[in-house]
Formats: C-alpha cells, structure tokens, sequence
C-alpha cells in the first residue's frame, strides 16, 4: 500500500481510470435502498401474517448496509434472511417475482428498481463528472463496474453512458462466472476490455469490498472514495489514496 498524498496524485499520468458506480458516479446507492425496502417490506408483512411472527420493517439506514450494498440481488436476499432467521428455498434463476424463493424475492427487487429508476431518476455526483470529462479529455479511458445488472439502465438514465469505454457489471459477471468482490476478477476484465494493463490503471471504490479488490489486484493505485468520512477503514482495507471528493486530486 502506498498511502500518498491525495494532491500529489496525476490521473493523467495512468492510462485507465475504472469506478465503481454506486457511491463513486452515481448516488444509486439510495434508489437500491428505496427498491430493496419496499421489496422486503412487503415480504416481511406477507411472513408475519403467515407465521403469526410480529412484523419488523426494512431499516434501510442499517440494514442495507450491512447485508445487501453492492452484493448481487440473491446474495442480498440471503444474507438479509439470514440476519432476519428466515429460512426459504433457493429456487432457480427463472423464478417468477411471486415466488417465495431467494431468486424470486431477486427478481421482485429487479422490477421495483425500474420503477424507481422511473420515479426517482438518478443522481450523478458533480465531483465525479468534473473530473472525468478532463482525465477523458487528457486520454485516459474509463470503465464503469457494478454487481448490479441494472448498471446500463442507471446509466442511460443519468445520461453518462457516452462516458464509459467499457462497462463490466451483474449481467457480465453473470454470463463469465466471475467471482465478486473482494475478488479482483470485475477489474481484471474491465482493465481488458479497455486494452490496459492493470498495472496501468487506477480503480475508484467506495465500498471495503470494493478496495479489497483492487488490493488483490496488480492495479496501479486504487483510490478509496469516502463519501461517509470513512477514510481511515478505505485505507485500513486496501486503498492507497483515500478522498471526500475526487476533485481532491490533482
């Protein structure tokens, strides 16, 4: 781990700059939040009538964060039933909304987050978009990942699509059997798809799990983005620079 000077540090300098989406670009963390609550919410009130159990409801504030942030959707389910001691069947990947599986309470989460994508827009962070039209315009290529397969619809309807060279996500891990976070393999095929070596590039993470990754990985810098002041566990956990705002950096 380095641990250099925020101000000291030239993106230009490197050939590739690889961001996390949520809490990096964009402030979507919200809007899963929104989508994973009135999804569970519903399911819980539907459990609590079937099992005669007293209903507790979704604390997006605490629950969001510690079982489902930046997981793909089953995984989400899992961890949150588990923490909660509820028990269903896996179920399979053409599970139907309706079902009460881990798959089908996924796909249920799938289809509010359209509708909140819809309801809500979505919101990119300005420090983000500064600095990205220059390091792009200085010839440094971008890459947007995310576990959510849902990440080319945030985009679009942020409207910063035309600012990515590539974009690794839930649909792409999906289809390749990547392994997720703290694993490094999201970065490693985004770094491919845009012809740089990981050597060469610099990865923006706002998660642990996510600087993690970029630890494990042979990535030039990896910059952890402490948009809820947790500088020292980003750095704590892997990440070299860690910053508010990107605007921080040169």
């Amino acid at each position: 781990m380095k641990l250099m000077d925020p101000s000291a540090v030239q993106v230009a300098d490197y050939r590739a700059a690889i961001f996390d989406m949520d809490g990096v670009v964009t402030r979507t963390a919200t809007v899963h939040a929104r989508a994973w609550k009135e999804m569970f919410d519903t399911f819980l009130q539907e459990h609590a009538a079937r099992t005669g159990t007293p209903y507790r409801p979704f604390d997006a504030e605490t629950e969001y964060w510690e079982h489902v942030d930046g997981l793909p959707r089953q995984e989400g389910v899992r961890r949150f039933l588990a923490a909660r001691g509820i028990e269903l069947p896996e179920g399979e990947d053409g599970d139907p909304p309706e079902r009460d599986t881990i798959h089908g309470l996924g796909q249920r989460k799938d289809q509010l987050i359209q509708t909140v994508i819809e309801r809500d827009g979505v919101e990119v962070f300005p420090d983000w978009l500064e600095r990205v039209q220059q390091w792009r315009a200085a010839g440094v290529k971008t890459a947007i990942v995310s576990s959510s397969r849902n990440c080319r619809t945030m985009i679009r309807a942020a409207g910063i699509e035309a600012l990515f060279d590539a974009r690794v996500d839930g649909e792409t891990a999906r289809e390749l059997g990547l392994r997720g976070k703290p694993d490094a393999d999201i970065f490693l095929v985004a770094a491919e798809r845009l012809g740089v070596a990981p050597e060469q590039s610099v990865i923006f993470e706002d998660a642990i799990s996510g600087v993690q990754a970029g630890a494990a990985g042979p990535f030039a810098l990896v910059v952890g983005v402490a948009r809820h002041d947790n500088h020292d566990v980003l750095r704590e956990h892997g990440a070299d620079i860690a910053v508010t705002a990107l605007t921080e950096l040169s």
